[in-house]
């Protein structure tokens, strides 16, 4: 609903995709009001997929243009997750900006890749990459931001973006389903610890998004059967649907919503 996020400030990372979860995030909290910081890795234009190079697309850039088009600020950041000091600077730059920090959303992760393999030819230095970028990552933005929240005194939402793979874990996904369970225990304990501060956090679980994490699957016909085998509703998510319910989670229609990992897929996964 527009306006239920008036004042607020929020920071949505890995936001730059044109088909993304980070992209649609960004547009909704603008749309409900809030003014939004977000980040993307700076990814060269000669790595942009095919269909980002036609459109012209800039990255967090073309987000942010999105955002202020709803009306809101928008302030657009290179920054690296994995990067301890960069997610403190990330929080003092928003509050420097903006006077205050009312919504994190870490959406930031990395790309399908060599990780997806068994585990027995799972190179250590893959594993770490991912869990490093997913995990670590998740932990040191969402501490620095809860640092500034609980010193601001009026409570606040975290929204970490995990995955079903969490849940299903399945076989050639270890150091991935590992990241993103681990996330989904992040989350609770730390709305355990936030609760009292009135500080909610939780986990959404995205199921098959088509964005261009999906392109090396296969399109087409390929693509068709995999998701009809895989959804029960039959369709592939873009990214609305997390957004969507990540809105509810961090406005006051979710305001008695914490430590959970919540499922948006379709219907694939249980539990």
């Amino acid at each position: 609903m527009a306006g239920e996020l008036e004042g607020k400030v929020a920071i949505v990372t890995g936001a730059g995709r044109m088909r993304s979860i980070g992209r649609p995030i960004a547009v909704a909290l603008a749309r409900a009001g809030a003014n939004v910081v977000l980040t993307g890795t700076g990814r060269s234009p000669d790595r942009y997929p095919d269909d980002e190079k036609a459109a012209g697309w800039r990255d967090i850039e073309s987000v942010a243009d999105e955002v202020r088009a709803e009306g809101a600020k928008a302030l657009a950041l290179v920054s690296d997750v994995s990067d301890e000091n960069a997610c403190n600077q990330l929080i003092e730059r928003t509050v420097a900006e903006y006077g205050r920090l009312d919504i994190l959303v870490n959406n930031a992760g990395a790309a399908r890749g060599d990780d997806r393999v068994p585990v027995t030819e799972l190179g250590y230095e893959t594993w770490k990459k991912v869990l490093v970028t997913n995990l670590d990552g998740t932990f040191l933005l969402s501490r620095a931001a809860a640092r500034q929240l609980v010193k601001q005194g009026e409570g606040g939402s975290i929204v970490n973006i995990s995955s079903i793979a969490s849940k299903l874990a399945g076989a050639n996904s270890a150091a991935y389903s590992a990241s993103k369970a681990g996330i989904n225990a992040l989350s609770h304990a730390m709305a355990m610890e936030l609760a009292g501060n009135d500080i909610r956090v939780n986990a959404v679980c995205p199921g098959i998004i088509d964005t261009y994490r999906m392109d090396d699957l296969g399109r087409g016909e390929t693509w068709q059967a995999f998701v009809k085998r895989m959804i029960p509703l039959g369709y592939a998510g873009d990214g609305t649907e997390c957004a969507e319910m990540v809105l509810f989670l961090v406005t006051d229609r979710g305001k008695w919503i914490t430590g959970q990992a919540v499922n948006v897929d379709g219907g694939t996964v249980w539990g």
